[in-house]
């Protein structure tokens, strides 16, 4: 995401009731259920009071959603009034990885339009996201064959571990299924489903094949690293604003990517930059009349 991001109301007194409930409430429930699964048990009064407590959260988190729509605001302002950014974030990060998955094994990728170039930069990562998939499916038999005697534990992580599996195998369709994408006047930059940033051909200052193994963190430079390097430095006119993961921005004037081609890349992008820089200005109007 691009472009200097307008900073969102502070929520209203009764949503940040809500939430300071829910940050106590739903870790509350966690401990319980794990307290459970181990076999612990919880005096029912404590029980019934957790339980209690979370249906009255429901049922306020409903009203306040129904109060809000009325006044006006729609889903999307509703949703951020409700729920944390860091939390909203979280999820699409999660839904993302996910709906990659799917396009991964329909052979089909995110973005990318007819007549626009796709540079792929998920290759040198593959063996070893492979790899890293295949300790976590040991695992998750390991796992399952030493917690065969202890049914819930057993059911619980064995969620877990196939999750774990799910999301590895995610990261890599991410990167697979969204490439680097030049279109008509911008580059799209990508990695995997945490970031994605477009810088229009016209804030580009210079590009360069530049192969790095190393990256110190330094003020205004994003790395997007795959398999520990980056290929690509492109140095921007002016600074432009990346979303983070968690909400904020920082501003970059540098970005260092990857691609499988890194020349490919470079080679395609010099005649855009040229024909961004060359293009006319648009021809002005008659001065208006007094």
């Amino acid at each position: 995401m691009t472009g200097p991001s307008t900073p969102a109301a502070p929520p209203a007194a009764g949503s940040r009731v809500l939430r300071a409930t829910a940050y106590a409430l739903l870790p509350a429930e966690i401990v319980l259920l794990t307290c459970l699964v181990a076999g612990l048990r919880i005096p029912r009064p404590v029980l019934v009071c957790a339980e209690i407590a979370v249906l009255l959260l429901l049922v306020a988190e409903t009203a306040a959603y129904v109060r809000l729509r009325r006044r006006g605001l729609s889903r999307r302002e509703v949703l951020a009034e409700l729920v944390p950014e860091p939390v909203r974030r979280l999820v699409g990060h999660e839904l993302r990885l996910m709906a990659s998955l799917g396009l991964w094994v329909a052979r089909r990728r995110h973005g990318v339009r007819a007549g626009e170039r796709a540079f792929s930069h998920a290759r040198d990562q593959a063996a070893l996201m492979y790899g890293f998939a295949f300790v976590c499916l040991v695992e998750t038999v390991g796992m399952s064959y030493l917690l065969a005697d202890l049914p819930a534990v057993h059911a619980v992580v064995l969620v877990l571990d196939v999750y774990t599996v799910l999301f590895v195998l995610g990261l890599h369709a991410a990167s697979v299924t969204r490439p680097h994408v030049l279109a008509s006047g911008a580059l799209r930059l990508r990695q995997a489903a945490h970031v994605d940033l477009t810088v229009p051909l016209s804030g580009i200052a210079a590009v360069r094949h530049e192969l790095l193994f190393t990256h110190e963190k330094a003020e205004g430079v994003l790395n997007l690293a795959v398999g520990s390097q980056t290929s690509v430095t492109i140095e921007l006119t002016e600074p432009v604003d990346v979303a983070r993961l968690l909400g904020g921005t920082r501003s970059v004037h540098t970005v260092r990517c990857h691609a499988d081609d890194a020349r490919a890349l470079v080679q395609a992008l010099v005649p855009a930059l040229t024909r961004a820089r060359t293009a006319p200005s648009p021809a002005q109007g008659p001065p208006a009349s007094v």
